[in-house]
């Protein structure tokens, strides 16, 4: 593979073992060495785009449309998850505040208790 690519051994070594970056174009290369689609040598999951030119009719944009649509479940289940959360925050922040209020009227019953013993005095 490496030969066909037109590597050396040890920088397609790096590439397999993920501590080199992979270019699209080079996706794309080794794509067509194995006669079958860039789609079926990723894992959807891993990918992350970090800088992104659209040109138009870029192969690129194109692929990119495509994980969006084919990941929209697990965009779904993503989004479902940071709802949960959100509304588990919301509650435990009106736990929170339920629970200062109430510790205010523990301070202010203290001090009119403490008035009272000074006046009885």
């Amino acid at each position: 593979m490496a030969t066909e690519l037109g590597l050396t051994q040890p920088l397609y070594a790096r590439i397999e073992s993920e501590e080199s970056n992979l270019t699209i174009k080079r996706l794309q290369q080794i794509a067509d060495i194995l006669k079958t689609d860039v789609s079926a040598l990723v894992d959807a999951s891993k990918i992350t785009i970090q800088n992104q030119t659209n040109k138009e009719g870029a192969y690129g944009n194109g692929y990119i449309e495509n994980l969006h649509v084919e990941n929209k479940e697990t965009q779904k289940k993503f989004i479902q998850s940071l709802e949960d959360n959100i509304k588990q925050l919301k509650d435990e922040n009106l736990h929170l505040k339920q629970e200062v209020e109430f510790l205010r009227s523990l301070i202010k019953s203290s001090k009119e208790n403490e008035v009272h013993l000074q006046q009885a005095e």
